[in-house]
């Protein structure tokens, strides 16, 4: 006589892990927030008003916080790596350029 079937939770296959999708696109979220600071940025500084430096500040803070929050919050493995990343990249790009074009540090648009 076949034993009768479980109706609750019991031992079954494990949900997968996306540990590796969410850190290979950390990787890539850093990497592509670098590269829009570097375009934006370049754009900001060619056009040589302090105006334009604040809105590229702005702008790059946007991406980087507001589009990573954004994108923390739909919760799924890809959009969390992402998110992570973009928000990394703006606080690296804070770190390393003492928070020009990053809205940190306005005493550096007069």
């Amino acid at each position: 006589m076949p034993p009768p079937p479980s109706s609750g939770p019991g031992p079954g296959p494990e949900p997968p892990r996306h540990t590796g999708l969410i850190v290979g696109l950390a990787f890539a979220g850093v990497f592509g927030y670098i590269v829009v600071n570097v375009i934006v940025g370049s754009i900001a500084l060619s056009m040589a008003s302090s105006v334009a430096i604040g809105v590229g500040a702005g702008v790059l803070a946007l991406v980087g916080i507001g589009a990573g929050l954004v994108f923390v919050l739909l919760r799924r493995p890809w959009s969390i790596g992402l998110g992570l990343g973009l928000m990394i990249g703006w606080a690296l790009a804070s770190i390393i350029s003492a928070g020009f074009c990053t809205g940190l540090n306005p005493e550096m648009y007069t």
